[in-house]
């Protein structure tokens, strides 16, 4: 209880979060299911799969973490990033935050026929930026984006890669209290790299936390102080980046050589090692107007 109160102020708590999703599929239904699926059939609908994409996930971040999300393609990494900041409903849990997060190409909505020059300027007044602040904060944003002289041409012209690195260019301009980046520091060169670094690491010392989705270890061990492994919706585990991305890629390295019963064996380690955060939420301070919905009182390994 002592550590707790000392511990840095909590700004996400995550409890017992649970997402499904009803999908098509073309997978033939099972005897069982004959009748109903025949009905379907008749009226017109496509037959639907349950996709359980994140399965009783619980943890808390606290001010000046940088927090990477790790796993394959299709572990829930995305989805828990949208779920916390508003924009996917829980199927059962709930995210608490001391303020709104900022999710990474949402917030500043960029149009494509314009330069990127008039996007950076509409990208900040839309995080809320007077037009006298944004105008004194245009050049930042191009100096971190590092895109050269594209920053003149339309949006439309540039690849995925130099979208990305403009959007986190103006979202990290806005100082927000809580970031949510989803693979954008994949792209881009090591001197962009090294800037988003410092980027983050100004927004963790002004109290702020950073969430990292990736699936690539190397920029979960190097942008970040904290990770969580997840692995098709289940929590694996969570601990310091370096060491959680260390098992992380081991782990892939034996699936991306076909050895999956080693891998499996890895996994089951990492996941018995791995402690879940169990999160106490103070129901009255949670649900009082006059606070935003974020506090997780006490959490504990």
């Amino acid at each position: 209880m002592i550590d707790d109160i000392l511990k840095p102020p909590v700004t996400v708590a995550v409890n017992d979060l649970h997402v499904t999703f009803r999908v098509p599929t073309s997978q033939k239904p099972k005897p069982s299911a004959g009748a109903l699926r025949r009905v379907g059939r008749l009226a017109g609908l496509s037959p639907r799969a349950t996709v359980l994409a994140l399965r009783g996930l619980s943890f808390v971040a606290r001010e000046g973490e940088s927090v990477g999300i790790v796993g394959q393609n299709g572990s829930g990494k995305s989805t828990l990033l949208r779920t916390m900041a508003g924009l996917q409903r829980p199927s059962r849990g709930e995210v608490h935050a001391s303020s709104e997060p900022v999710l990474l190409g949402v917030n500043a909505a960029l149009q494509q026929e314009l330069s990127g020059v008039a996007n950076v300027r509409l990208g900040l007044l839309a995080m809320g930026m007077t037009p006298e602040r944004a105008d004194a904060t245009i050049g930042e944003v191009i100096d971190l984006a590092g895109i050269g002289d594209s920053i003149h041409l339309p949006m439309r012209t540039y690849s995925s890669g130099m979208a990305a690195r403009l959007r986190f260019a103006i979202a990290c301009a806005s100082k927000p209290h809580i970031l949510l980046i989803d693979e954008a520091l994949n792209t881009g060169d090591a001197a962009f790299k090294e800037r988003s670094k410092q980027s983050m690491d100004e927004l963790r010392r002004q109290a702020g936390t950073v969430f990292i989705v990736s699936h690539a270890a190397e920029t979960i061990q190097e942008m970040c102080t904290r990770a969580i492994w997840l692995d098709k919706g289940d929590f694996v585990m969570d601990g310091h980046a370096e060491e959680v991305a260390l098992k992380y890629r081991w782990w892939a390295w034996n699936i991306a050589k076909g050895k999956p019963k080693k891998a499996n064996r890895l996994l089951n380690k990492a996941k018995a090692e791995g402690k879940m955060t169990a999160v106490y939420l103070n129901r009255e301070i949670v649900e009082d107007d006059d606070l935003a919905p974020r506090h997780a009182l006490r959490a504990r390994k």
